[in-house]
């Protein structure tokens, strides 16, 4: 009998490099589409390679993998001189463009087919279910300008150099508060507490909303284990 499972992606036991075929690791492991969508890197690239991919879109090699594998094997620990040997400017990139994913697109798109799907609902249930989900996008707006204003220019200066007496990154850690924790809640909301008549269209935007939250815990993974300890070696070598 025949299985749907392969589908789903296979299981990376051993890291990719810089010479393995991009389409394969993507029809692998479709988590890898998004990461190199948000390094610029557009779809089209028939049998080349990941290095060559790199090259050609002025890309990072190492911190592409990195990324990639810290993001499709279980258990991947990157060591010291992986995190040291990071490219700042291609990992800001990186993550900057996960937030315009994230702010940009995803969510409008979930938020709009929210409101479709729960039109026919009693008013007042509509009402908290739009508040609510309108809360959380704004905690994630705070949380990633956050980001963009204060955390990546200090990262920058950093990087050149300059060392702020004022702030380090464990502020930023404290701040980093799981924000997917919220989309975790909406989702209860609508499996428990939901009960008007649903159908297909309600199914399908929480079926969005379990793969949003997947995409923002890889992206809060990523800074944890990449972003983050590069950070602390970069304030180790200005102290």
């Amino acid at each position: 009998m025949n299985s749907y499972k392969h589908l789903q992606g296979q299981a990376f036991t051993t890291p990719v490099s810089a010479h393995s075929k991009m389409s394969d690791i993507i029809t692998g492991s479709p988590i890898a589409l998004l990461i190199i969508t948000r390094f610029g890197i557009p779809l089209g690239f028939g049998d080349k390679s990941i290095g060559q991919l790199c090259s050609e879109y002025g890309v990072d090699t190492r911190t592409l993998l990195l990324l990639v594998n810290s993001s499709i094997l279980d258990g991947y620990d990157p060591s010291t001189e992986q995190i040291a040997s990071v490219h700042l400017d291609s990992l800001i990139a990186y993550l900057s463009n996960s937030h315009a994913y994230f702010l940009d697109f995803r969510l409008p798109l979930i938020r709009q087919r929210l409101l479709s799907a729960i039109s026919n609902c009693p008013q007042e249930l509509a009402y908290v279910i739009r508040r609510f989900f309108d809360e959380y996008v704004e905690e994630v707006h705070k949380h990633m300008n956050y980001e963009d204003r204060t955390v990546f220019p200090y990262a920058r200066r950093l990087a050149a150099g300059e060392r702020d007496e004022h702030y380090n990154i464990g502020i930023f850690s404290r701040r980093h508060d799981q924000i997917e924790l919220k989309i975790t809640e909406l989702k209860n909301l609508l499996i428990k507490y939901y009960t008007a008549p649903s159908g297909y269209e309600l199914t399908s935007v929480l079926h969005d909303i379990f793969s949003v939250e997947i995409d923002l815990a890889a992206h809060n993974y990523i800074e944890d284990v990449i972003f983050t300890p590069y950070i602390q070696y970069l304030e180790s070598k200005t102290a």
